[in-house]
């Protein structure tokens, strides 16, 4: 399988290389960061959490790509600055199977853009390169930071695809879909 790269603005979107664990891990595996994603994780979890992306690309081609900014003298150029990319869904009670798009960013990074520049390019790929007739990204009422995202990239609240799970937040019980077809991003892009 070809290695991935993908370069925006700002941003490199790549494969995973075995440098790249710690400081993700470090930056990443916080409270602030974890908040709506079940809490910081154990090194069983990590290790777990480690496995899934690594199988992700290796079963279909694709997974949370690293983000890291381009190298422009930034104090976090060349640093992972987390993920962006997709999988198929596979909540428990959710749409299993569908493409499923994704980001986490570490803190020091959040407010700056990032995550809508990596995600607008994943979804770019994702219906271009992979074909995916529609996407969903799935979080919590509680984190409008990311369902804000969401709107931002065009997608929906698809409240009949809701569904009971504890993973992200066991407080309210209750994983939330947004959700966008390949019609309606060519539109936003007019292209239709």
């Amino acid at each position: 399988m070809a290695e991935f790269r993908h370069e925006t603005d700002r941003l490199i979107l790549r494969d995973w290389r075995e440098e790249d664990w710690e400081p993700f891990f470090r930056h990443t595996n916080t409270p602030a960061v974890m908040r709506w994603l079940g809490g910081v994780m154990n090194e069983a979890g990590m290790a777990t959490a480690r496995l899934r992306l690594e199988s992700y690309r290796r079963d279909h081609g694709f997974t949370f790509w690293v983000v890291e900014r381009k190298r422009d003298g930034g104090h976090l150029a060349g640093e992972p600055l987390g993920f962006c990319g997709f999988k198929r869904s596979n909540q428990q009670g959710g749409p299993v199977g569908d493409m499923e798009i994704g980001w986490r960013l570490r803190e020091d990074a959040w407010g700056h853009g990032y995550a809508l520049e990596a995600a607008q390019a994943c979804m770019a790929i994702g219906f271009e390169t992979f074909g995916a007739p529609h996407m969903l990204a799935l979080t919590v009422e509680g984190n409008a930071a990311s369902w804000g995202l969401m709107r931002r990239l065009g997608m929906r609240r698809r409240a009949d695809l809701d569904f009971a799970n504890t993973d992200f937040d066991p407080e309210s019980g209750t994983i939330i879909v947004y959700a966008i077809t390949r019609e309606e991003w060519a539109m936003l892009r007019g292209e239709a």
